[in-house]
């Protein structure tokens, strides 16, 4: 069974970072701007972030096995959908399509392992899951590189497709129908609300950056604001519902939930921003952006035990604090050591402190979750476990993302402005555009004018380094507010064992 729950996270984990690798070839070939590779690279976070919790309530109420099973079946067409699409409008549609069918198997699987487990079995069970999952993720834009060399930018997202077959028979021979699911009935209209919430959000950071797109973005704005007041007032008034507030309020709950989200979400970003920089700055090979990645994965596979073992003797406010400190670390030394020439040795490194940090806080993340609520609702625990891995993917890569076409954009203006007059008699405004619009749109244009090709590719590095260094500090900051919100509120280890024995010792129909 845990096998089966593992594998089936790992197509929706491997499909949140595959699209990375390819996406300065995707950008190349359907002519994308740095926007829109943003939004492909986030669209599939988008839908499982919209779903999860949704999703997490109806497999509560209506069986968690069939909406696994459900979401694995659908993630094939969306996969194929994905590797056929002829622009890059129909590729984000895709990739949102994938992610809403992720949104109902990822759910399921930590609810189902809550159910299953208990005590430190659940514990050593989460860990597995949250560092294989993690560590698969890490793996994807590795093989996506290895097809890269010899096959089309679509195979990438045809990786999982053999995965979810197997994952698919596995779910339907090994996982139980039904386990201690409630017969409450689901708040459908509070989970409507919620995913328009969700989404307004996420697309909302991504077009706030971007020249010309203001009004989009405060419309997003708006809307995003209005549908989270009345999903708030929803939840609060509603005899069941979705999104329990006063289990929320629970401080090993809300504080491992902000925690998931910042820590999971660095992992996203800081893929993300790597892939581009080791593509278009480095001149990295697909295969070799892939290969880098390496001592990530290496390092969530070894924190994994480490993780439950410090779990167990020093509490998971200490663990959370270690991770969050060596996951800035990991940012600091980007900011610091990724520049033009940069040997492997400093990425390896930097790499490797982002895993080990991920690695240590995902699993009190995802456990102190699971512990805070009754069994019954182990869908809302795990949906909002999974929204920390996806929500906190799609906004810190939205952010960062945005951050970098932003200030990718106000740079490469700079650079055109202070240009000698008779260079910048030659820039029209659709070159300068061209220029604007993406790293891979400058190299394409550095291309057409062979005389000019050294000048364009210079300042488009130059240009790409100034937003990627906004965006580790950024990463920084993130950290260092994740630190200081575990520091002050999430209980010490003996608090937080008497809570957790409090909460195991609810009865099942009750919050409290």
């Amino acid at each position: 069974m845990l096998v089966a729950l593992i594998l089936a996270s790992s197509v929706a984990n491997v499909n949140l970072s595959v699209a990375n690798v390819a996406l300065p070839i995707i950008g190349d070939e359907l002519n994308a701007s740095q926007t829109a590779l943003n939004l492909v690279s986030v669209g599939y976070s988008l839908g499982v972030a919209c779903s999860v919790l949704y999703f997490g309530a109806l497999g509560d109420r209506h069986g968690r096995k069939q909406m696994l099973w459900l979401g694995m079946a659908l993630s094939i067409p969306a996969a194929i959908l994905a590797a056929t699409s002829p622009t890059v409008e129909v590729l984000m549609a895709a990739r949102l399509f994938g992610g809403l069918a992720a949104g109902m198997a990822f759910p399921t699987t930590l609810a189902l392992i809550a159910a299953l487990w208990s005590g430190l079995a659940r514990v050593k069970a989460i860990a597995l899951w949250s560092a294989l999952g993690g560590a698969i993720s890490a793996l994807g834009p590795l093989s996506a590189g290895w097809l890269l060399e010899v096959l089309p930018w679509g195979s990438v997202f045809l990786m999982t497709v053999p995965l979810a077959l197997i994952t698919l028979v596995l779910v339907i021979v090994f996982v139980p129908a039904h386990v201690h699911e409630t017969t409450e009935p689901v708040d459908n209209f509070g989970g409507i609300v919620s995913a328009v919430f969700i989404g307004a959000l996420v697309l909302a950071i991504n077009f706030a950056g971007v020249p010309g797109q203001e009004t989009t973005a405060m419309v997003l704005v708006l809307v995003a604001g209005g549908t989270g007041v009345v999903f708030v007032w929803r939840q609060l008034r509603a005899r069941v519902p979705l999104f329990d507030f006063a289990l929320a309020a629970r401080p090993t709950f809300w504080v491992a939930a902000v925690s998931g989200v910042i820590v999971f979400g660095s992992l996203m970003g800081a893929m993300y921003i790597g892939q581009l920089f080791l593509q278009n700055v480095l001149n990295y090979t697909p295969l070799e952006s892939g290969l880098a990645i390496l001592p990530a994965v290496v390092a969530l596979v070894v924190a994994a035990p480490l993780s439950s073992r410090l779990m167990g003797r020093f509490g998971s406010r200490a663990t959370l604090l270690l991770g969050f400190s060596i996951s800035l670390l990991g940012f600091v030394s980007m900011l610091a050591l990724w520049n033009v020439g940069v040997s492997y040795a400093p990425i390896g490194f930097s790499y490797a402190l982002i895993g080990l940090g991920v690695g240590l806080a995902g699993t009190p993340a995802s456990n102190a979750l699971t512990g805070s609520v009754p069994v019954h609702r182990a869908g809302m625990a795990s949906g909002t476990a999974d929204l920390q891995r996806d929500l906190g993917g799609a906004i810190m890569q939205s952010i960062l993302g945005a951050i970098l076409s932003a200030s990718y954009a106000t740079s490469i203006a700079a650079a055109v402005a202070a240009a000698p007059a008779e260079v910048k008699s030659q820039v029209t405004h659709g070159i300068q555009m061209s220029l604007e619009k993406s790293f891979g749109s400058a190299a394409a244009l550095a291309a057409q004018y062979p005389e000019h090709s050294d000048a364009i590719l210079a300042a488009a590095r130059a240009s790409f380094l100034d937003g990627a260094d906004w965006a580790y500090l950024t990463g920084i900051i993130a950290m260092f507010v994740g630190a200081l919100v575990v520091w002050i509120w999430f209980p010490r280890h003996a608090k937080e064992a008497r809570l957790m024995a409090g909460y195991a010792a609810e009865p099942e129909q009750s919050a409290f």
